[in-house]
């Protein structure tokens, strides 16, 4: 099961993708109104999820492992600020409708078949006019050895994902090279797809 791949990744002592936030959205938290709400997708161990607690935000962090949220739990608590925490396969559950002022994803990868459910997921989540970030290996990464799965059926095509985002306003996208240094699974020049949408 896939929640067992992710819980034995994540049994390890250290934060695999260490404990600081994804630079991506620390750069662009600025666009979030003062105490919103923030659903954060594929959250694994929380980093993203406790710098934006720490933002003053209410933040509900899900993964599908439960191995990883008591890791983001924790983090929380030694950061003296609380989250929720939800576990859920992201592909097989939908998330409550319309709730969310705002919501990210960070280098959530899953097959090239599901990748527009996650996507639409995390768009159906946040109210009318919110907005949605997040940040993915494109299928260019497969070259680069620096991160992600390693299997180009589970990296981005940039296409792809502006098909998703058609209906939204675009108000940021970029497809190309950047420096990602996340614990020790990322680590290096990589190639990514950013997004930033209006619902």
């Amino acid at each position: 099961m896939v929640e067992n791949v992710w819980d034995k990744s994540f049994e390890i002592d250290d934060f695999v993708y260490g404990r600081e936030a994804n630079v991506f959205i620390k750069e662009e938290a600025k666009r979030f109104k003062s105490a919103s709400t923030i659903a954060c997708l594929a959250e694994g161990e929380g980093r993203n999820a406790v710098h934006l607690a720490k933002l003053g935000h209410d933040v509900t962090a899900y993964d599908i492992s439960s191995v990883g949220l008591k890791k983001a739990e924790s983090l929380a608590e030694n950061n003296h600020v609380s989250i929720k925490t939800k576990q859920i396969n992201l592909i097989e559950e939908n998330l409550p409708e319309n709730i969310y002022d705002y919501g990210i994803l960070v280098f959530g990868h899953v097959h090239q078949d599901n990748q527009a459910k996650l996507i639409n997921n995390l768009i159906q989540t946040v109210k009318k006019d919110g907005l949605i970030m997040f940040e993915v290996y494109s299928d260019a990464q497969i070259s680069y050895n620096t991160g992600g799965p390693g299997r180009v059926e589970y990296l981005y095509d940039p296409k792809a994902v502006l098909e998703i985002i058609k209906p939204y306003e675009c108000l940021h996208f970029y497809y190309g090279e950047s420096e990602r240094y996340e614990g020790y699974r990322h680590h290096g020049k990589c190639h990514l797809i950013q997004v930033i949408i209006r619902k």
